[in-house]
Parts: C-alpha cells; structure tokens; sequence
C-alpha cells in the first residue's frame, strides 16, 4: 500500500488551520511544489520556502492570517480542503464537465497532461483530467 501523498499535504494545511497555527511543514515532491504554487498563487497561503534538513527537503508554508478568527475556538473549518481522487478510485473529467465549486469562488486542482492546475486554466486550455482536490 502506497502513501498518498496529495491527503498528506491537504490534512496537515486543514489540521494547522483549524488549530490557528501559522506555519506547516509539508515533505517536498514535486506534485506537493506544484499543489502549493496553486494555493499561494490563488491567496489560500501567504509565504512558501523551501528548507533542507539532513538530507530531507520540507516545504514551510505559512498560512493567510483571517481577521475574524479571534473569537472562542469554534469547530467550523475555515479553510475547506476535500480530497477528491484517491489511490482507490480515481476520478476523472473533461474540460466540460470540471465541477465549479461554490459558483467559481472555490478551485478545482486538476492533474492533466500539461501538468497540475486548477479548474479556470484547464477549461481555458479546452484539457481535462484527474481531479485532485477542492479547495473553497
């Protein structure tokens, strides 16, 4: 049984999120570099650098502080990562038929044959592909 890597990186963003922890370390692949390029490009991260460490590399990424949060902690996810593909089953879909997630305000992270990208380049490029994640 594999390591499925893509839930690795979605859970420990959702966990330091929902504790209000600024900074997550996350082990660097390059699909893990491209997933986070798409989050900071699209505003759901604030900072990325890489860091090196006995011979390991680990992505530091820092996440957007929410103005707000600062009330009790309440079990409401601010940050919403799903998921969608898994190593058991494998989702796929043409340009046409991409899910808009909320109405366009969320993104779809989508690995085609041109790479990892979200839903709006993908329709835009005419390309479809294997659902990653939602993100919203």
């Amino acid at each position: 049984m594999g390591k499925d890597t893509i839930a690795d990186i979605l859970t420990s963003i959702r966990n330091a999120d929902m504790d209000r922890k600024r900074v997550v370390r996350i082990a660097f692949t390059n699909i893990s570099e491209s997933i986070v390029k798409i989050l900071l490009r699209e505003g759901f991260l604030e900072n990325v650098r890489k860091h090196r460490e006995n011979d390991k590399s680990f992505l530091v990424l820092t996440l957007r502080h929410r103005r707000n949060r600062k009330g009790p902690y309440i079990k409401k996810k601010i940050l919403n990562l799903k998921r969608i593909s898994r190593p058991g089953l494998r989702i796929y879909s043409n340009y046409q038929r991409i899910p808009r997630i909320l109405g366009g305000m969320g993104i779809v992270i989508l690995s085609t044959s041109r790479g990892i990208m979200t839903d709006r380049e993908a329709r835009l490029e005419r390309i479809g592909g294997e659902s990653l994640c939602y993100i919203w």
